[in-house]
Order: C-alpha cells, then sequence, then structure tokens
C-alpha cells in the first residue's frame, strides 16, 4: 500500500488531530550485566540495564545490516536506554558504529539515541537525549 503523497511529504494515518498514532512495541530487551547486544535487542528500541557499572557494547554493524538489509544512507531507527541498575551504564561501540554524545547514563537515568546509516557498513548512533 503506498502512502498519500502530497507536497512532497507522507502523511502517516487520516489527518485526525485528536487520534492517537498506535504503533507495535515488543517486550523491551533488559540486561542485568556487561553484554554486547545482538542486532534485534538493539533494535527492538529499548534496553533496560539493571546491574551494577558496566558497559552494554552494539553488535556489528555488519550484523546489524544483516538484520535490517532495507537500509539505505540516512535511514534510522531509535532506541532508548533505561538505566534502572545501581551503578553507571556504559554504552560501547561495535566494529562500524561511531559515536556522537556523552555515552554514559547514571543509575536511575534514561537516554535516548539515533541510530543512522552513514554508508556502507558505517552507522552512527547519536544521543539525542
Amino acid at each position: 500500500m503506498a502512502l498519500p503523497n502530497g507536497a512532497g511529504g507522507y502523511q502517516l494515518g487520516d489527518g485526525n488531530l485528536t487520534e492517537v498514532n498506535i504503533g507495535v512495541q515488543a517486550a523491551p530487551t533488559s540486561k542485568a550485566a556487561a553484554a554486547t547486544l545482538t542486532p534485534a535487542e538493539l533494535t527492538n528500541g529499548i534496553v533496560i540495564y539493571t546491574g551494577s557499572s558496566a558497559s552494554i557494547t552494539l553488535p556489528t554493524v555488519a550484523d546489524t545490516e544483516a538484520l535490517v538489509s532495507s537500509a539505505k544512507n540516512n535511514s534510522f531507527f531509535d532506541v532508548n536506554f533505561i538505566n534502572s541498575g545501581a551503578g553507571t551504564l556504559t554504552i560501547a561501540v561495535g566494529t562500524g558504529w561511531t559515536l556522537v554524545g556523552t555515552v554514559t547514563s547514571a543509575t536511575l537515568t534514561s537516554a535516548a539515541w539515533r541510530a543512522r546509516k552513514t554508508g556502507d557498513l558505517a552507522w552512527t548512533l547519536y544521543r539525542i537525549a
């Protein structure tokens, strides 16, 4: 089904301002210790960390692109890290990733990130909030 195109953009839904846009969200990924995320865990959109200070490492870009094989340059997805653990959570790069922004989240804080494809086997993860 093609989305309606009007004046250079696409409209999702029928345009009623009082209606809620509803999406689908799988159960969040949860980690309690240092780990490397799988591409499916990263693209899930929510990662909850419950342990003491540790690093969560991104999957390799090659593995991520195998999952999101239709991504073209400037395609993106968002992921949120929620640190409900007892220490600092640090996001670490996997092969092919560039990180922009503060990579640590103190206990009881959240961080919103946007992953953007910047080239063949190259993605950047931007901290946006």
